[in-house]
């Protein structure tokens, strides 16, 4: 395995991020947080993509696994940030695990607008259940980390930056390793040509919702992140703006580079921060000439750049044409 790749390497690489924590500003901490919590859900996007299916309602399972944290948390007083992104995993795997294999069968447009109703579908079921708290949703109590409670607010917010870059950053590694295995290439070859994979005697709907269900895994712990950043939950996680915006980032990276994927989770988060302070009214027209500029000059995507790179550098050398032999 390449040094690049390593998983030992890519490790140390999530250790250096936390350890840069301590050096940020603190309004960088929390941008930082959202970043990797929105990169985990486009990640998984991407983990889909791989086999041409792109999913518009990851919504669906960002919800489900915030909500299921938000239920444990008030029946039982959880309070543990690692505890939760595992539980918001677990409720994520689960509901992937119901719809992955009915979805499977359909593919394009009509696979992206079925996830899309599913989860419009659950939008309005949290917005007249009361219970949950209808429209405004409702309130979490502060996360605590193995038992230690964080009164500073610095000091919570590095954990909170600490725990969403260690679960981003394991999730990223099972994906570097996923996508250079067996499987991770036999999902190309479901993109490509699904009969032919029939043929080979792999069943084509089986690799859809295996992919299907770890994204829906990884945004079930996203839903957890977000719920513990914001210490609140409402039905908007479930809107279909929320999906589009992982949809955003999930194009923005491209399905060549895992990296790339949190490098455009943070950049979009600092386009749109930005964008929002010295152009409050119309910080969403910068965002979609921020994306167009994207899609117009690296259709695919940021992680083409270095990926376009490598493969010059790699190029084998052309073979000598008939009649330049050696001479003797």
């Amino acid at each position: 395995m390449k040094y690049a790749t390593n998983p030992f390497v890519l490790l140390g690489l999530v250790v250096l991020a936390v350890l840069f924590g301590r050096v940020i500003p603190a309004w960088t901490l929390s941008l930082a947080t959202v970043a990797a919590s929105k990169a985990l859900v486009a990640l998984g996007i991407v983990v889909l993509a791989r086999t041409g299916n792109v999913s518009f309602g990851q919504g669906l399972f960002y919800a489900g696994g915030g909500y299921g944290v938000a239920l444990i948390a008030h029946s039982w007083g959880l309070t543990d940030a690692v505890a939760q992104v595992l539980i918001g995993a677990v409720f994520g795997g689960l509901l992937g695990l119901i719809i992955g294999p009915l979805i499977a069968r359909y593919t394009g447009i009509f696979f992206g607008m079925l996830t899309l109703a599913l989860s419009m579908v659950l939008y309005g079921a949290l917005v007249k259940t009361t219970v949950l708290g209808g429209s405004d949703g409702f309130n979490v109590g502060r996360p605590t980390l193995f038992g230690a409670v964080f009164n500073d607010p610095r000091e919570a917010d590095f954990m909170l930056y600490a725990v969403s870059v260690v679960a981003t950053g394991l999730a990223g590694i099972f994906a570097t390793i996923l996508f250079r295995s067996q499987f991770g290439l036999t999902s190309l070859a479901v993109r490509e040509n699904n009969l032919r994979v029939e043929y080979l005697g792999t069943s084509a709907n089986r690799i859809v919702t295996i992919n299907f269900i770890i994204a829906a895994t990884f945004a079930g712990a996203s839903g957890a992140l977000a719920l513990m950043a914001q210490r609140h939950i409402d039905p908007e996680f479930a809107y279909w703006t929320t999906s589009g915006e992982f949809v955003f980032i999930a194009v923005l990276a491209g399905t060549q580079s895992v990296a790339a994927v949190f490098i455009s989770a943070l950049v979009l988060e600092l386009v749109r921060s930005f964008s929002n302070l010295y152009l409050p009214n119309t910080w969403q027209l910068v965002l979609g000439f921020f994306l167009l500029a994207v899609i117009l000059f690296l259709p695919r995507g940021i992680g083409s750049l270095w990926n376009r790179k490598k493969r010059t550098t790699e190029a084998p050398p052309e073979p000598a044409t008939a009649g330049t032999g050696a001479t003797s």
